[in-house]
């Protein structure tokens, strides 16, 4: 049998009896208690070598004791669980003019959080300045210390190097091209520290909380600029320098009115050139309806505003243009469009839904969604949760967890 895990499919290890110690923790991180007997039976590993790994992560704190298994006579056996409380995470969604802090646990849930005003464009050292401070005070209210964090997740509003954590070239981020985000942060907190951009860790929140059974995935944020993620396979796929699913600097394919908007990547015609928050409130402005970003065309798109509608629902056919591509290279089974545009109510995902359905292949669309995002606003956060939760319980990093 093929066994599953909190993240997705595991490798066929129930006939290998090399199968490790991670591979024994992803299998538990489903939240269902177990036996010893049952780890056995789903790993196809020997009892002794279960008992082991068992006491092991017992030992970590990262299994702990759950009620008593059901007797078939003698002694109940006893059952253990993962325990999301053996660490906690500091996480950070950057936006243009936000920065939402917060701590969650190892399942990825939001224990504590904070929303404050901050343009990014005041520089890395005062938005990761504030990171610090206000970080290590969210850890001291839960009685947690910097010592408990299994680490420190950052999502940022521009291209970043993955595998550095540096920015690349950010178009909204004055100072902050090649900082060693990373380094900065742990000259306070000494915790391992990955940076992502906030649409690949809203991508990885959405899916992991509201579709984990969807193998292929989009997520499309709309905001003051335009991105998506992609989950294929179950798996973030960030591409060879970290910026697949950039789709807001790709070239409309119609339209000669649009044609020769600049972006603010130097190219014309963008997408996020006319379909984004900021361009759709540059767009009414010039008609006579003054809007400044994305929040007041939301709250002129549900005060009913008629150009609001019109110009919300062109973004939509917009965005459909090209996500029809991604739709036929990808052929996702759910997308989901987030962002603060996407809070204008229905007229922007009517607009997607009219053009992908009409461009993309029938097999395609067959049973495609395409859905709005969840309302708690927590997929950026619980995102850069994930990643670190993922990568710190990985079989490559385990190891030195453990022996900590």
């Amino acid at each position: 049998m093929t066994a599953t895990s909190a993240s997705g499919p595991l490798p066929l290890f129930a006939v290998n009896a090399t199968v490790g110690t991670a591979a024994l923790l992803d299998l538990v991180r489903d939240g269902r208690p177990r036996t010893r007997a049952e780890l056995s039976a789903e790993t196809g590993l020997a009892r002794s070598t279960i008992a082991e790994r068992v006491d092991l992560l017992m030992n970590s704190g990262l299994l702990r004791h759950a009620e008593k298994g059901r007797s078939t006579g003698g002694r109940p056996p006893s059952l253990f669980a993962f325990n999301p409380d053996a660490r906690v995470v500091l996480v950070a969604d950057v936006g243009a003019t936000h920065v939402k802090l917060a701590v969650t646990d190892l399942a990825g849930q939001v224990l504590i959080e904070d929303d404050e005003a901050i343009d990014i464009d005041r520089g890395p050292e005062v938005v990761l300045g504030h990171l610090q401070e206000r970080g290590l005070e969210l850890l001291a209210t839960l009685g947690r210390s910097a010592g408990e964090l299994l680490g420190i997740g950052i999502g940022l509003p521009g291209p970043v190097e993955f595998s550095s954590g540096r920015p690349t070239n950010p178009p909204i981020m004055p100072g902050w091209d090649g900082f060693d985000v990373p380094g900065f942060v742990r000259s306070r907190i000494d915790a391992l520290t990955l940076v992502d951009n906030d649409v690949n860790i809203m991508a990885l929140g959405e899916h992991r909380t509201n579709w984990p059974d969807e193998s292929q995935f989009i997520l499309v944020k709309v905001a003051t600029g335009i991105g998506s993620g992609l989950v294929i396979d179950s798996r973030l796929h960030r591409g060879a320098q970290g910026v697949a699913g950039d789709m807001g600097h790709v070239r409309l394919p119609h339209d000669a009115d649009v044609a020769d908007v600049l972006c603010r990547c130097g190219n014309i015609g963008c997408l996020e050139s006319v379909a984004s928050g900021a361009a759709v409130a540059a767009r009414l402005t010039e008609q006579g309806v003054p809007a400044r970003g994305s929040a007041e065309v939301v709250a002129l798109a549900r005060s009913g505003s008629v150009p609001t509608l019109r110009l919300v629902r062109q973004a939509g056919r917009d965005i459909g243009e090209v996500l029809a591509t991604a739709v036929s290279l990808i052929n996702p089974s759910v997308v989901v469009i987030g962002g603060a545009l996407a809070q204008a109510g229905e007229h922007l995902i009517a607009g997607v839904r009219e053009v992908v359905y009409q461009r993309s292949l029938p097999l395609a669309t067959e049973h495609l969604r395409i859905v709005q995002a969840g309302p708690d606003g927590h997929a950026g956060i619980q995102g850069a949760a994930f990643m670190v939760i993922e990568h710190a319980l990985a079989p490559s990093q385990l190891d030195a967890l453990l022996t900590a």
